[in-house]
């Protein structure tokens, strides 16, 4: 192997350590923001169960404000 083969060799093998190096960076970074959206997702499951059972509960009471109101008119 020539001196300029070897060199060019080595050359690429720097690239490449070089683009591992920034792959593994930004395999870090997307964890980073996978981690960050898995968690405002549950956060907003969370908040959304919230507002359903609330719903689910209004709806309940308004139902049983119906049967109320239609009772009462009917005496």
């Amino acid at each position: 192997m020539s001196r300029e083969q070897f060199a060019a060799l080595e050359h690429q093998v720097d690239q490449l350590i070089y683009r591992c190096h920034q792959l593994e960076q930004e395999n870090r970074s997307l964890r980073t923001q996978e981690n960050a959206w898995r968690k405002e997702r549950g956060r907003l499951i969370e908040k959304n169960e919230l507002a359903r059972t609330r719903v689910e509960a209004m709806i309940e009471r308004l139902k049983a404000l119906e049967q109320e109101y239609g009772a009462s008119t009917q005496q």
